[in-house]
């Protein structure tokens, strides 16, 4: 088991070796749409919104999925999109069907109609065949919420996902029981290859500390009793934030935001700072995953 501190250590060595190597390259804008949905017929069009290095080259691909009601082009998406594509990376936050919670069947066909690689039509599908995208070199993906849980099914359409970084994910929202899809052992996605950051007040993944602290050890399957920091050796596994981390005194469900899910501003510690919760210390840890 790792403390805080250590963990803290490895978290602001992450960003050392990872971060990005050229803060001051120009990337261009894209937008597409895909053909999305619920069930077994992916038949609606959705938007995809992305950047991508302007520098001739391939690169390997990053995908974001928001939460549940949240437009796609969420502040904290369009966040993620921008780190991203500034570490090489044809980045991309995708709109789907987000209206509402569901099942495990119900989010297993969301997640298939994003990252289903036999569909040309489907979101990795459309986001891989551009000019710049060279999903050969791997792919990554991260998610809020329902978002996560998305992130965390990716791999189970397309083997090119490489590793995932969810945001207020858990194996148990209200009256909906995903452990069957979700929980270690029951997806495609290991957990050396899965990162999960709580807020201790996530009323979703919670309440409490106690409660997030057992969903994350069911969602990763690894257990550090009584600690707040289970990193593994490699920095997958599961994190939890204090209260005091957060500039609003809250580590909520939206623990990245100001003023809870309501908030309209980000929380700069989670926008730039070393934190293990941090965004670019969670991004940059994604990125030993992939090829340049």
């Amino acid at each position: 088991m790792k403390s805080a501190g250590s963990s803290f250590l490895l978290g602001v060595f992450l960003t050392l070796a990872f971060a990005p190597t050229a803060d001051a390259q120009t990337l261009s804008s894209f937008t597409g749409t895909y053909s999305g949905g619920s069930g077994l017929i992916c038949g609606t069009t959705y938007n995809i919104r992305g950047r991508e290095p302007a520098a001739t080259g391939r690169y390997p691909v990053f995908i974001y999925t928001v939460g549940t009601t949240e437009t796609y082009d969420h502040s904290s998406a369009l966040a993620a999109v921008e780190e991203m594509a500034a570490r090489g990376y044809v980045a991309a936050t995708v709109e789907y069907d987000n209206a509402t919670f569901g099942s495990c069947t119900t989010l297993q066909g969301r997640a298939k109609c994003i990252y289903d690689s036999s569909r040309s039509s489907s979101a990795i599908s459309r986001i891989c065949a551009r000019a710049k995208a060279d999903c050969s070199k791997g792919v990554v993906v991260s998610g809020f919420s329902q978002g996560s849980i998305m992130a965390i099914l990716a791999k189970n359409h397309d083997s090119r996902v490489r590793a995932a970084y969810g945001l207020g994910a858990g194996v148990q929202y209200s009256i909906y029981d995903l452990r069957s899809c979700v929980a270690n052992g029951n997806r495609t996605l290991p957990s050396d290859r899965l990162r999960v950051v709580n807020g201790e007040e996530d009323t979703f993944v919670g309440p409490g500390e106690s409660a997030v602290r057992s969903q994350s050890t069911t969602l990763t399957g690894y257990s550090c009793p009584l600690a707040t920091s289970c990193l593994q050796a490699n920095n997958s596994g599961w994190y939890i934030i204090d209260n005091t981390q957060v500039s609003d005194g809250n580590a909520d469900h939206c623990y990245m935001r100001n003023g809870s899910c309501i908030g309209l501003t980000l929380d700069s510690t989670w926008r730039s700072g070393t934190a293990p919760w941090s965004l670019r210390t969670n991004l940059n840890w994604l990125t030993q995953f992939t090829t340049p």
